[in-house]
């Protein structure tokens, strides 16, 4: 169905779900932060910036698309926290620049222009630009509507979608071109949060309700290294206090502006800090002038914007005391024994937690994490010793790296099958002690057999048997020993051979997939309760996707 333009009613939805999915996804975006100061973090401050947008428009009378967008752009700027919200801000004011004039109506021509104005004035707030971040997830966006518009008979969705590819793509490069991102192993938060938004906008477009969003569904898109127990400290900690050169956040509006101050007076004003400090932002829009920078003389950025107008909101943050106070925090809190594993899929990541482990990655058979992911999760457990569970034989090497650069303690047990993992962390007890642990966690993965069900993806041969793609396969301990055309057939070979090598055992485990329905996992386990009437069984939804079923055999 064409979209040749939406109103004002429709930008006002888009606003909307784009705060309702920044909100939801707030803490993933705080947790991708990497600066070493401790100045905020991007997705609260993104979210709050969003939240008094919306505000503003929610005091909107008005319907016109012109006039929802100046009331976020000015919502946001009185809201905006931080870089990253004060950035955010300058990307609404100049979609609204844009809209001015417009009424009520936006074509894909007008919303293009509006996502380069908006990049536009968000460059030209920040005086020292780096590319990697959200500035350059904006402009390739900005990019991609433009050339969607200029296409014939374009439709506002079709520039939507040309955005969001865009934006994903942009993303993505964020680490090549941000060696910081590249070092942490993650993505540009800002850049993420601002991609977080306009999904909104396509999630509304689409015609979703802000109640309707799925974060399962969404989450990955947001964050794949976020999890319940990351933040921002073992970051900050890591700085040396001596290593933050200039040590005051200012942040304040100045309102009642001078009636003789100008723009240029505005420039001089914003040169003025740049030479005091840097994380310099200096913005003027509707009358109010929104100042952000660090420095080593908070009073003299004071006694500058006096000079200006009226100083209102004023916030002056020591980050070197922050500092100390995260550092003596962390030092208080770190524990003696933590375990970090590797895993994808709620119902695994659960039983994970459940069983004590501190940090869980996802990652898996089609996304391996890097050293430095595996790094970051080994300092953010914030223990003196760190058990790291691969999981993936794929990944136990980039464990053995991490572990070798680590100033902690880490031991990697290589474990290759999630199966193994989970075998793993029932041999784990915080009152062990750290040789203990160790042995009694190998004990127990090594005294189980391990399989999975999953299927082929292409045509090829393996020990002989030819295998297309589409088929069923079964693995034990990571050996193809079955192939059918029927996921129930494979696992139950899959198990009558994992029994087989296992001749002592009694315990059958079982959780099945994403791809797998709970009625077949509960006729899969009452076949296998007939089969083998001898022994115990437990069958829990691990929710992994790509293989119908884990199993493993004591």
């Amino acid at each position: 169905m064409k979209r040749p333009e939406f109103n004002g009613e429709m930008l006002r939805d888009m606003f909307y779900m784009g705060a309702a999915l920044l909100e939801h996804n707030k803490a993933a975006i705080d947790a991708m932060n990497v600066f070493p100061v401790p100045d905020g973090d991007t997705g609260t401050n993104m979210s709050m910036t969003m939240q008094r947008a919306v505000a503003e428009i929610r005091a909107c009378e008005s319907d016109s698309a012109e006039d929802i967008a100046a009331a976020a752009s000015l919502g946001a700027l009185k809201g905006a926290r931080g870089n990253s919200g004060v950035i955010l801000s300058q990307i609404f004011r100049g979609f609204s620049q844009a809209l001015k004039g417009k009424g009520d109506l936006v074509t894909a021509k007008i919303l293009a222009d509006a996502m380069s104005s908006g990049t536009e004035a968000a460059y030209k707030a920040v005086m020292r630009p780096k590319e990697g971040t959200m500035l350059t997830v904006s402009r390739v966006m900005a990019e991609h509507a433009q050339k969607a518009a200029s296409a014939r008979n374009a439709d506002v969705y079709e520039v939507l979608d040309a955005m969001l590819k865009g934006g994903d793509e942009a993303l993505k490069q964020t680490p090549e071109l941000l060696p910081v991102l590249k070092e942490a192993g993650v993505l540009d938060s800002g850049g993420t949060g601002l991609l977080t938004i306009y999904r909104g906008f396509m999630m509304a477009a689409d015609g979703e309700e802000p109640e309707d969003i799925d974060l399962e569904g969404i989450g990955g898109a947001v964050s794949s290294e976020s999890s319940d127990y990351s933040d921002n400290d073992s970051i900050i900690a890591s700085t040396d206090v001596n290593d933050i050169k200039f040590g005051y956040c200012s942040e304040m509006f100045i309102i009642h502006i001078h009636e003789d101050v100008t723009e240029e007076d505005i420039d001089h004003f914003r040169d003025k800090l740049c030479r005091l400090g840097d994380s310099v932002v200096v913005v003027h829009d509707n009358g109010i002038i929104k100042v952000h920078a660090h420095s080593n003389a908070p009073g003299k950025v004071i006694q500058f914007a006096l000079c200006l107008g009226e100083i209102d909101k004023l916030k002056v943050d020591n980050m070197r005391e922050q500092n100390r106070q995260i550092t003596e925090k962390r030092k208080r809190e770190e524990k003696e024994q933590a375990v970090v594993a590797v895993s994808v899929g709620e119902g695994l990541d659960n039983d994970f937690k459940e069983l004590g482990v501190s940090y869980i990655i996802s990652g898996g058979q089609t996304m391996n994490p890097s050293i430095d992911v595996i790094s970051q999760a080994i300092t953010k457990v914030n223990a003196r010793n760190v058990f790291v569970l691969p999981n993936n034989s794929n990944i136990i090497l980039a464990a053995e790296q991490a572990a070798a650069i680590s100033d902690r303690n880490v031991i990697v047990l290589p474990t290759k099958t999630v199966m193994q993992g989970i075998a793993a962390m029932t041999g784990f007890n915080n009152e062990f002690s750290v040789e203990e642990n160790r042995a009694s966690m190998a004990e127990s993965f090594g005294r189980i057999v391990s399989g999975a069900v999953t299927y082929a993806v292409r045509n090829t041969s393996y020990d002989g048997q030819a295998i297309n793609e589409g088929d069923v396969i079964g693995l034990m301990d990571n050996n193809i020993v079955t192939v059918s055309r029927s996921i129930k057939d494979c696992t139950l070979d899959l198990v009558k051979r994992m029994v087989e090598a296992s001749p002592d055992c009694g315990f059958i485990s079982v959780y099945h997939g994403k791809d797998a329905s709970e009625e077949d996992a509960a006729a899969l386990m009452e076949e296998l309760e007939n089969l083998y009437p001898d022994m115990d069984f437990m069958e829990r939804a691990g929710d992994q996707p790509l293989y119908y079923y884990y199993i493993s055999v004591e």
